[in-house]
Parts: C-alpha cells; sequence; structure tokens
C-alpha cells in the first residue's frame, strides 16, 4: 500500500509543477506578450468602442438614408517583436537560410494588397507590437493568411466605418482610417476622420471630446452622434450621374456640380469629378479626396458678367438700358482686349450685353462705375473671404491682383479673368441674386438654421440682373425650357500658364443659372475642366437644362413662364 502512497504524491507533485511551470511562463517569460495581448486587444476595441455616429442624407419626402455607418469587418494585424522572436529562433525553415521578416512580407505582400518593402519595414520594427496589415479584410484574404500559418499574425472581428452608397457624395463625407504613428502617440490607438464630414464633425460624431492629460485620450466617450445633412440623395445622384457623363463625352479632366437652395442656403448637392470609393480608399490617389468646391479656386470667366452688372446697377451708374458702341475692342495698358467672337456689334445696351457675353461691354460698365466701386461690390458677394461652410480647407478667392490698381487688371476682372474664385463662392453670389439681394451661408446640416450674411444688391437690382440672365437664355436658346422662365449665363475661361504667364489653350467651362426666374427654387453651378471643346454652349449648357428640368419635374414646379392666353 504504501507504494501506492508514494505514487499519488509522485503523481500530484508532477502535475504540480507542471502547473508552476506554466504559471511561470505565462507570468514571467512571455509576461510582456500576453500583456500586449490584453492591452492590444483593448486599443483594438477601442477604434470604435464609443459607436461612431452615423451620417444621413435626405430626399424631398423627408426620408433618411444612411449614408456612413459601423459594420462587423475582420481585421488582420501583426505583432512584430513576436516575429522577430520567431526569426531569430530559427522558425521554420520556409527557405535555405532560415525564416526572415523579408519571408514573411513577400508572402503577405500579394494577399494584402501592400508592398513587400512596406511590409518588411513594419515586420523590423523593434519591440513594436502592434501593426495593423488590413482593416477591412475579405474572406478569401483571411482563408490565404491562415493556410500560411503564419506565427505572430492574427485575426480579430472589428466594428468599422462602412459607405453603402460608395461613391456618392464622397468629397462631402470624406472617410475614417487608424490613426498613424504620430497620431497614436497624441491621440491613442483611434480612428480619426479624413476629409469631408468625417474630418469637420470627428469629435461630434465619436461623442463628446473625452478628457485629455499631454495631449492624450484617457476617457473614451460612450456613444457618438448622428449627423443629417441637407443633401438630397436623388439630386445627388442625378448629379454625379449627368457630370459623369458630361466628362466622358468631351475627355475633360475633372468637373464639379453644386445644387443650392437660394432662400435657405442649403446645399441640395455637390458632386466631383475624379471621386472616389471611402470604402477602399487606400486604392486612390490622394489628389481626390481634396474636395475642388470649396478647396481650389479657379478663374471663372463670363459667369462673372453678371457680377459686374450687378454692381453698375446697384451702384446707380447704369442700367440695363444704358447703352455704348462696341468696336470689337478695348487697349488699356497698352494691351488690346477683344470679344471671344472677334467681332465688333456696334450699338448694344448691358442686355444685350449678356445676352451676347460682350467682353468690351463689361468693361465699359465697370470703368463707368468705377473701381473703388467695383472693388466694393466683390468684396460684399464675398469673393475675398470664406463662405464659412461646414467643410475643411475651405479657401478664399484671389482678387489681390485688382489691389496694384492698374486699369487693364479691373478691365479683365470685368469678364471673370485675372480673378480667381472658388465654386462654392460663385453659386453663393448666385444665390444672392436669385434670393432678392441677400447672400446666405451655405448650409450643409439640416438642423442649422438659415443664416443671412448681409444684404449685397438691392431687391430691384436682384430683379434686373434675373430679366438679363432670363433675356440670354432665351437668346441663346440652348438652355430654354417652353413655359418656364430660366435663368442663366455661360462662362468660358483660359486656363493660366503658371510656368511662363499669361494662359495655355485649355479652357474651364462653367455655367450658372436658377428656375424658376420669379420665385427661384434651386440655383445650379456647373464647372468643367480641360474639355475638347472651345465653348461651354456645346457642353455644361445642354447638361445645365438637363438637371433643371429633372429638378423641376421631380419638385413637381408649376411653368412660371406662362402667357395670359395659355
Amino acid at each position: 500500500m504504501r507504494w501506492r502512497y508514494f505514487f499519488i504524491i509522485f503523481i500530484f507533485s508532477a502535475l504540480y509543477l507542471v502547473l508552476i511551470s506554466n504559471l511561470l511562463n505565462l507570468q514571467y517569460f512571455k509576461k510582456d506578450f500576453y500583456i500586449f495581448q490584453i492591452e492590444s486587444r483593448n486599443q483594438l476595441s477601442g477604434v470604435l468602442e464609443s459607436e461612431r455616429g452615423k451620417i444621413f442624407i435626405t430626399d424631398k419626402n423627408n426620408n433618411k438614408i444612411e449614408v456612413a455607418l459601423n459594420k462587423d469587418y475582420s481585421i488582420i494585424y501583426a505583432v512584430p517583436k513576436e516575429i522577430q522572436q520567431i526569426v531569430e529562433q530559427g522558425g521554420l525553415r520556409l527557405a535555405e537560410g532560415g525564416l526572415t521578416t523579408r519571408i514573411y512580407a513577400e508572402q503577405l505582400s500579394q494577399i494584402i494588397g501592400d508592398s513587400a518593402d512596406n511590409l518588411e519595414k513594419k515586420f523590423n520594427k523593434q519591440e513594436d507590437e502592434y501593426e495593423l496589415l488590413a482593416q477591412k479584410a475579405s474572406g478569401q484574404q483571411l482563408e490565404q493568411i491562415k493556410n500560411l500559418n503564419l506565427k505572430g499574425i492574427y485575426f480579430r472581428k472589428n466594428n468599422a466605418r462602412f459607405y453603402p452608397s460608395e461613391k456618392l457624395a464622397s468629397h462631402l463625407l470624406g472617410f475614417v482610417s487608424p490613426a498613424d504613428d504620430k497620431e497614436t502617440v497624441k491621440y491613442g490607438n483611434v480612428q480619426l476622420g479624413r476629409y469631408g464630414i468625417e474630418s469637420k464633425f470627428n469629435l461630434f460624431l465619436t461623442g463628446e471630446a473625452g478628457e485629455f492629460n499631454d495631449g492624450k485620450i484617457i476617457r473614451k466617450p460612450e456613444k457618438g452622434k448622428d449627423l443629417f445633412l441637407t443633401i438630397d440623395r436623388n439630386i445627388q445622384a442625378q448629379s454625379e450621374d449627368v457630370l459623369g457623363k458630361l466628362i466622358e463625352k468631351w475627355g475633360a479632366s475633372s468637373g464639379s456640380i453644386i445644387v443650392q437652395e437660394p432662400s435657405t442656403g442649403k446645399i441640395l448637392a455637390m458632386a466631383n469629378e475624379p471621386n472616389f470609393n471611402p470604402n477602399d480608399y487606400s486604392q486612390f490617389d490622394i489628389k481626390n479626396f481634396l474636395n475642388p468646391s470649396v478647396e481650389a479656386i479657379y478663374e471663372p470667366g463670363s459667369v462673372f458678367k453678371i457680377i459686374t452688372m450687378a454692381a453698375g446697377i446697384d451702384s446707380g451708374k447704369i442700367t440695363p438700358e444704358t447703352s455704348y458702341v462696341d468696336t470689337g475692342s478695348v487697349t488699356i495698358n497698352g494691351r488690346t482686349i477683344k470679344n471671344w467672337d472677334l467681332k465688333a456689334h456696334g450699338k448694344l445696351t448691358m442686355m444685350n450685353v449678356i445676352e451676347k457675353s460682350i467682353n468690351t461691354g463689361t468693361i465699359f460698365a465697370e470703368r463707368t462705375m468705377g473701381h473703388d466701386v467695383f472693388s466694393d461690390y466683390l468684396n460684399k458677394f464675398g469673393f475675398n473671404e470664406i463662405t464659412g461652410i461646414d467643410l475643411p480647407g475651405e479657401v478664399r478667392g484671389d482678387i489681390s491682383h485688382l489691389k496694384k490698381g492698374k486699369d487693364v487688371d479691373f478691365a479683365t476682372a470685368s469678364f471673370g479673368q485675372g480673378v480667381a474664385i472658388t465654386p462654392i463662392q460663385l453659386i453663393s453670389a448666385a444665390s444672392a441674386i436669385a434670393n432678392g439681394g441677400i447672400l446666405m451661408k451655405p448650409l450643409l446640416l439640416a438642423d442649422d438654421k438659415p443664416k443671412v450674411i448681409r444684404r449685397v444688391i438691392s431687391e430691384d437690382t436682384a430683379k434686373k440682373v434675373s430679366a438679363m440672365m432670363v433675356s440670354a437664355v432665351k437668346k441663346n436658346i440652348i438652355a430654354d425650357i417652353p413655359n418656364y422662365e430660366i435663368a442663366g449665363k455661360t462662362g468660358t475661361a483660359y486656363i493660366p500658364n503658371f510656368n511662363v504667364g499669361g494662359y495655355t489653350d485649355e479652357v474651364i467651362h462653367s455655367y450658372v443659372g436658377f428656375a424658376p426666374a420669379s420665385n427661384p427654387r434651386f440655383v445650379i453651378l456647373m464647372k468643367l475642366e480641360k474639355p475638347r471643346a472651345l465653348l461651354a454652349g456645346e457642353t455644361v449648357v445642354p447638361i445645365f437644362k438637363e438637371l433643371t428640368q429633372y429638378l423641376l419635374n421631380y419638385y413637381n414646379i408649376a411653368p412660371d413662364g406662362l402667357t395670359a392666353s395659355q
């Protein structure tokens, strides 16, 4: 019996020693690794720990449509410290010379979609305990990597941002991505909004800002808040559709369409090409993320003539009936400026100048009102300030050329060359004319109340300029829609040559207009860069008509151009 007693003691002692050995291994030899595993998992779960608020757009019936939400994805990450330990120990000899971080990188490169050089740099970081390899891994990626059976590569579920409409309104929305190395030091392992609404309202979407200690978050918010935008999903989709077709047809390099409600300033659509898919942002060039509607300036060309006429009429220096004699050209400061058609039209009224888009006519108007008056109205219209739209990176227009006081600079500015503005500035100015002379702040948040910036011109002046634009549409026919009063103005501007000065042979086409002119419900701005066509009447004007007709039908707007007999 004694041998059985000693045998039992031996067995239990052996089991106890194994247990102690495992505990020692866990608590001491692999302490750092397992602590890291816990911390990294906590960090990973904290990426969207406080669930990010959703972003909604709408339609004319106030239906709320999700365009940014949260979805469970599989992520793939590496523990470089563990990989280096495996490599040092020889690991599994996958090639002569033993396992190396290069072999890891080459095997994962094709699957992850990252270069082997970049992956190798990640794996070679000393004492690094976490490197994200794929944030939204596909099932195929997971299966392929699991089959490689590589130590130090891990998988887990993570809640991340998802954009169900893909490219729709991508410049407006932006995207969400993990913090880089420098940001991680400051904020921790979190996800940050990049570009667009995601960036502008990052703290709002993630909830309260949290408490900070030396720049580092020490308390996570509980839940993010939802955002509701003024964007109409159907108008946005239609705008993107017609813009894409326009660019393809004319071989243009880029383009923009903005639709605004003039009475409130609400932005109903903002479409830009080229765009990107925020679900797969890493596959696109960084230049695609910038929003040219607010982050880039351009010389607008003849659409600017309505601003010049508004300034002249409101100042009392001219009227739509004021006349002059067009000789076809004007020489100022030794420079001869000609009309776009190279013709002399004889006696013309200011109404005729807008109808025929005559350069010498707006030069006459500017010289009649004087440089100081003209400059004052450009400032009133907001071309020397940002609009304050709720998007990051907005730039102000550049009208600094006029500070030199040269007559020729004011002459060219009168028809939109030599001054540079943003599309959002231009549509805001056109909306002021459509809105009876009152400039509104452009709005993107549905809950924001309309905000008046200032009165720019009188209501009477606004009506007169609108009538000039309506007459231009009727005379030129292309944008005319039967039984509706449509106000519009074209613009063709040559692109500056920034290398040698002067201008290139490439052009930008613009069109701005609103309808119905008697009570404008919407204003549309179209911009097309470097099309294979000389005149805007060929490119943007027919598409303006198509989009205007769509909006009139969409809102079921009654005709305002019927005669008494009709």
